[in-house]
């Protein structure tokens, strides 16, 4: 039951966030993973293809209308799985632009939004430290983080089959835990 709304949720709005932006990235197939572990709901990708948040072009033009549509997603969302790709030893720049933006749009649509981070990445540790960065990031931006095992899934280049299902059955149990923890969480 959703006590905020009063009711029970049937079909809940699950948004689902990469911080790639190449179609084929290992963490757009985590996400498309951890909708398929979530269960029935009506799923909607983020685009997250932004101008680089820049304040004087804020300030000439207002928030551009790609942001404005990502804030309308994030606000109609009932819970939201952020994939975040280790670049670099940190958080993508996509995913942070993103993020910086979002907290320009008027009032705190991230405000106790159940969210769940996960990660996938090439190296051993499966994108632990951008996963860190991003969870500060949004500690800050104030969401419902929904606690459990973090889901890092390492040598993304071989995790994968060629239909894009995770091969491991150590790294599916990961996610399924945490889908139904965010899934419980809404319906």
């Amino acid at each position: 039951m959703n006590s905020e709304k009063g009711y029970i949720m049937s079909n809940p709005k699950l948004l689902t966030i990469s911080g790639a932006l190449r179609k084929g990235s290992f963490n757009r197939m985590l996400l498309a993973e951890a909708a398929d572990a979530f269960g029935d709901a009506e799923v909607t990708q983020a685009d997250l293809n932004l101008p680089l948040y820049d304040g004087d072009l804020e300030e000439a033009s207002g928030v551009p209308a790609q942001v404005q549509t990502l804030a309308s997603q994030i606000a109609a969302a009932d819970a939201i799985v952020i994939s975040a790709p280790e670049y670099n030893k940190g958080i993508s720049g996509v995913l942070k632009n993103a993020l910086d933006w979002v907290s320009r749009v008027e009032g705190n649509v991230l405000a106790d939004k159940p969210t769940v981070v996960i990660s996938a990445a090439a190296g051993r540790t499966g994108g632990e430290t951008a996963q860190f960065m991003t969870l500060s990031c949004l500690a800050q931006l104030q969401v419902r983080l929904i606690p459990g095992a973090q889901v890092l899934v390492a040598a993304s280049y071989e995790a994968f089959d060629d239909a894009g299902k995770l091969k491991s059955e150590l790294d599916q149990n990961a996610l399924n835990a945490r889908m139904q923890k965010l899934r419980a969480e809404v319906v």
